[in-house]
């Protein structure tokens, strides 16, 4: 069938410099500068990075930092609005995700220590979570204005049945005020500002355990469309009371990146 390419013996000099006769300093330079190119970076971003990066990273502005810069930066948890709200990238699905704090919740009888308590803990994200002892009337609501990148949203409750703390070195769930979860389930719901809405019940369970609550999903068809999303848990059912509970934050992100929550 003719011959064979590696018997090639004309003069190899005509063909040009191969890359391995680059020196291995130079081909590892011009890697290194093309791993810098904004145009690789730029595609890893959603298209309104920059309401994102105001929201992160504050003052810093988009024009004095690269593309690669910037998707670094987004990839780490950046705290915003006082420190009750936080922002990632999800670095394998390039979703966004959201977490905010119980201080940034609107709950019923929380300046009564009679009801609820802010504790601290390292399991939350924010050190601090409210504690839920007892209560006949128990409502969290919230809400946040956000362009969510185009996709589809998941927001979610976590929540903890009981209250961790530390015994010789060991974590333990101290369990004597819980009560009243078994009888009704309590309400999550969902509402955005272009008319979609959600709603599930669920009875809470698996003390000594973080659970996240799916309250539904929420669809972005804009990403530059400043959206408003309300969610809330409700149980109002007089009859009985309830507590043991530790309300942590609500979370919202890409459906494609909730298993990485």
């Amino acid at each position: 069938m003719g011959a064979n390419f590696s018997s090639y013996d004309g003069d190899s000099a005509a063909l040009g410099p191969w890359l391995g006769d680059i020196p291995e300093g130079c081909v590892a330079l011009a890697f290194r500068d093309a791993s810098f190119a904004d145009f690789i970076w730029e595609s890893k971003l959603p298209l309104n990075y920059k309401f994102i990066v105001e929201k992160a990273l504050g003052d810093a502005s988009v024009a004095e930092l690269g593309k690669r810069d910037v998707y670094a930066a987004l990839c780490r948890p950046n705290l915003f609005d006082n420190e009750t709200k936080e922002i990632w990238l999800d670095k394998r699905t390039g979703g966004v995700c959201l977490a905010i704090s119980s201080k940034a919740l609107r709950i019923t009888g929380i300046d009564d220590r009679r009801y609820w308590n802010h504790i601290a803990t390292k399991e939350s994200r924010f050190h601090t979570v409210a504690y839920l002892q007892q209560i006949w009337w128990l409502e969290v609501e919230g809400d946040i204005d956000f362009q969510f990148p185009h996709g589809t949203y998941s927001v979610f409750f976590r929540l903890y049945l009981g209250r961790s703390s530390k015994k010789l070195g060991r974590r333990v769930c101290k369990t004597e005020h819980i009560h009243g979860w078994d009888i009704k389930p309590v309400k999550f719901q969902l509402t955005t500002s272009d008319g979609q809405h959600a709603e599930s019940h669920s009875h809470l369970d698996n003390p000594g355990h973080w659970v996240l609550y799916h309250a539904g999903n929420f669809v972005s068809k804009n990403s530059n469309d400043l959206m408003n999303i309300k969610f809330s848990l409700s149980q109002i059912d007089c009859t009985h009371t309830k507590g043991g509970l530790c309300v942590d934050s609500v979370l919202i992100c890409n459906s494609n990146a909730r298993k990485e929550l």
